[in-house]
This record gives C-alpha cells, structure tokens and sequence, in this order.
C-alpha cells in the first residue's frame, strides 16, 4: 500500500521531528513542543512539484514513556507510526546528535531494516561543527549508510537534506494541467442525459430546451427507441453562450416488457447514454412520484459513476390540482414542493444529495433551470478536493460520530486523497476495510458532499487496510469499493 511519492518522519519522542516537517514543508503545521508525545496523531503535508512534489508525514514518537501517555494512546500512537512506514517510498529516521546513540534508536533502525523500506538517516539537532562531529560517527552503528546531519531548529544543513530525499525519490512527474476554472467551463461543451420511465416526458422537455420540435413526441409509450445527439448551445443572461450536447433517450423497461430486439439494442443505448455523458437527469412525473422503476434507474446512472440530477416534470398539473384544493392537506404550492422534496429523499434514499427541479415541458416552467443545473453540476463535477481539507472534513466528521464496535474494535482512517473524479474516488487509508460498514460509508459520503458543495456527484471510497500479518503476506491490501450511496441488489433486475 505504498505511497508513490511520500516520506514519512519516524523516530523516538523529542527529537525534533515536527521541528524538521515544519521546515521540510515550508511552514508551521505540526505542533512543536519541548514534552514527549505531543504528536500523537498522523500530520500530513502535500509539497508542491516546485519542491519535489512529495506527500510528507510526521509521526509521534515510538515508545512513548507510560507516564507520558495512556496505554490506549501509546498503542494508537504505534498504529499510526506503523501505517505510515507502511505507506512510505521513503522514512527518514530521525535521532538527537545531542543525545547521542540510543537503545532505543538501535530498536527502531531494526524495525526499519526488516521493513525493506529505504530509510535515510538524519541527526538533528547538530546546531554547530563541534556537536556534529563528536556524535555523528556513532550513528554509523546503525547500518543505514550516511547520517544527514542538521539542525531543524536553525535551518543547518536543510538544502543538503532537501537534495537527498529528491534523490531517492526520483525527479517528479510533470505537472498536470490544472481542472478548467469556472469561466473556462464555455470550451467544453456539457453532455446531458434526459433518462425516466416511458412516457414522462422526456421527449417533450427536450424540445422544450431545444426551442423547437426536433424529437418526436407522442404519448404512445416506446416512441423514442435510439439516444438521440444534439448538439445546442444556450444563450445567458450575461451574454456569455454555454454549449451542451442534449441525448434523449428511450425509456427504461422493466426485463419483463422487453419482447423484441429492438427493445433490448434500444436499452442498451440508452444505458451507454447516461454512462458516457457528464449529468443523467431523471425524470419523474409530479403524478404518480417515485416508482421501482425509478429507483432501479437512478441506481444505474450512480452506478455508471454520473452526476445524477432529478426532475419532476408535469409540475403544471399540481399547481393545478393545489388551485383547485384537490390536494388535501396543503394550501400552498411551497409546502407541497417541500413535502415532494421529502418524499423522493425518502425513496432515493441514496442519492449524492441530487438536486430536485420542478418544471413543465408543456407549459415551459423553469426548463432553463435543467441548463443551469447541468453547467452547475458539471462545474462541480471538475472540482478538486485539497488532500488537507478532505482530511480535515473526515476527521471532523468521525468525531462527530463515532464509527460502531465492530468486533471490539472501530474503523479508523489515517489518511485519505483524492485519486480520481467523474466520479470522485477517494483513498483512504484505514487500519481495516471491512471494519466499514455501508451505513457508516453513506454517512461519510453525505459529509464529503455536504463538505464540498458535491450536490449530485457520486463519491467513492477505494479502502486501503493495513495488511494481514499471517506469513506470505503481500506487503498491502487494496480493495475497491462500490460507492455505499447504493443499496446492495438495486440495480439489478
């Protein structure tokens, strides 16, 4: 479970390693305290490519003293230390030129070696010649090739340090071009799905959008058979143009309607449809609500990974109906959309937090918001997630709430960053995956998307345990999870 690019500080209490992770990372992050322990938990920093492009972690101190510390929080101290070697290219082991040679030095330099991890030694602490040259010699003891001598405190000796790691880890990759901003959202043109069920009206809120009759529209369930390409583009209030591709597509059947050929090719379709654009909006009818149908749906556009957006079409009907007192028990139109609200949260229960619209193709009402809402959608879609605000916002949230006992013991992340979008994928390093329960994984996808203002978007947690310790063992355990948003056998048939 290595981390490509990472360098892990370990080392006994009170030898200055926040010291030296503040310094290698340019600026104050870890505590710094004259008392052992301080550092209890995994600290972390990301260094930008113009300074070797690594993710650094410090660590608290092996064997902490029992007076310095419960025995609880020593041994989470130890797993912390442990999964970071774990994840580490590179450990820098860190020892006090002041101090000298120590047992217990001795006793982690052996954990190291049997680690098969490339480690560079590093005697802080050695402020001036007089100090380095009386003790430097001794750390030669320990088998790890030669000591890098400095000072954390002064900045002695940092460059040479800096040159050594970037040395073992190797030049960095180029740099990736940057997520397109906001204002460069204009040169890609956004792909949108129009999904439902038969006869809802995805038909005719496409002509809707497109402002003219290009889609055939009839009531006669099954008209649409191919997902039809369009390509518009929509003119703004602010005199800016946004361009989109519209797939209309057939409705889903259930496998029980499927008599012919053309209605399996035709289903095929229309699931490569909502897999390859960039937002499936899901049709509903203000009608009859969420049905089986929709919630099998809804799970494959997740399940394909697409932001999912809902739409209650027919919207016209019910302020109807609520003119008319035909509703009983509500006499306002906002009232009611709120309870609909609920209702389909209810149904859709594992949705990514998915904005609801209501509109009308027959009447127009706020059909221009599917647009909006695509461009939106779409520019959360592109939006990073700093690595220290995604672990920040975890943190936050598991103190919050607790992960349960399971077996005695609590799911626990260590670290967690993102490796991918369109879905966003997080990694998260935790001490075991199948401590993870599914409830517990929604809750924490609801917070990152609540976090990040994701509305709509899938998260995916990729869980990384720390490896088994019976013999023959890999060195790690990566296992990829389907995002928990979806409840096991949805979208099957």
């Amino acid at each position: 479970m290595e981390i490509s690019r990472s360098v892990a500080l370990v080392g006994r209490p009170n030898v200055g390693k926040s010291r030296l992770f503040n310094r290698l990372a340019g600026r104050r992050i870890s505590i710094v305290h004259d008392q052992p322990g301080v550092t209890r938990d995994l600290v972390t920093a990301t260094l930008p490519w113009e300074h070797g492009g690594y993710l650094l972690m410090d660590t608290g101190g092996l064997g902490l003293p029992e007076k310095a510390a419960p025995a609880g929080v020593a041994r989470a101290t130890e797993e912390q230390v442990d999964f970071a070697i774990q994840a580490a290219a590179l450990v820098l082991l860190v020892v006090d030129a002041r101090e000298g040679l120590t047992p217990a030095d001795e006793h982690i330099a052996a954990r190291l070696r049997r680690s098969r991890k490339k480690v560079l030694l590093v005697v802080n602490k050695a402020d001036h010649d007089q100090v380095e040259n009386a003790t430097l010699g001794e750390f030669y003891r320990l088998g790890l090739g030669e000591p890098a001598a400095v000072s954390a405190e002064h900045g002695r000796g940092m460059d040479g340090l800096r040159a050594r790691v970037l040395a073992q880890l190797g030049p960095p990759p180029e740099v990736a071009a940057p997520a397109p901003a906001e204002d460069d959202l204009a040169a890609h043109r956004v792909r949108l799905a129009l999904v439902g069920r038969p006869n809802v009206g995805k038909s005719s809120l496409a002509n809707a959008l497109l402002n003219s009759p290009r889609l055939i529209v009839s009531p006669t369930p099954g008209t649409t058979r191919d997902a039809v390409a369009i390509n518009f583009d929509y003119a703004a209030a602010n005199g800016g143009v946004w361009p989109f591709t519209l797939l209309d597509t057939a409705g889903l059947l259930r496998s029980s309607q499927i008599k012919q050929s053309v209605d399996y090719f035709s289903q095929t379709r229309t699931r490569e449809a909502f897999s390859e654009c960039d937002v499936a909006f899901l049709v509903l009818e203000s009608q009859s609500g969420v049905t089986q149908q929709d919630q099998r749906l809804a799970g494959e556009v997740l399940a394909a990974g697409t932001a999912l957006v809902i739409v209650v079409n027919k919207w016209d009907l019910a302020r109807d109906a609520l003119a008319r007192e035909a509703v009983p028990g509500y006499h306002d139109e906002r009232t009611f959309q709120r309870s609909f609200r609920d209702a389909i949260a209810r149904e859709l229960f594992f949705m990514p937090g998915s904005p609801i619209l209501f509109v009308s193709a027959e009447s127009g009402l706020a059909v221009a918001d599917i647009l909006r809402q695509a461009r939106s959608t779409f520019s959360s879609l592109r939006r990073p997630l700093p690595t220290s605000r995604l672990n920040r916002a975890l943190a936050e949230l598991i103190e919050k709430k607790p992960p349960k006992l399971i077996q005695g013991r609590r799911f626990k992340c260590y670290y967690a960053l993102q490796v991918a979008r369109q879905p966003f994928v997080i990694r998260m390093f935790c001490n075991q995956e199948e401590k993870l329960d599914e409830s517990y994984a929604r809750y924490l996808e609801a917070g990152v998307i609540e976090a990040f203002a994701l509305r709509g978007c899938p998260v995916r947690f990729e869980l990384e345990g720390k490896p088994k310790r019976a013999p023959g063992d890999r060195p790690g355990r990566k296992r990829k999870a389907a995002s928990s948003m979806l409840p096991r056998g949805l979208v099957e048939d």
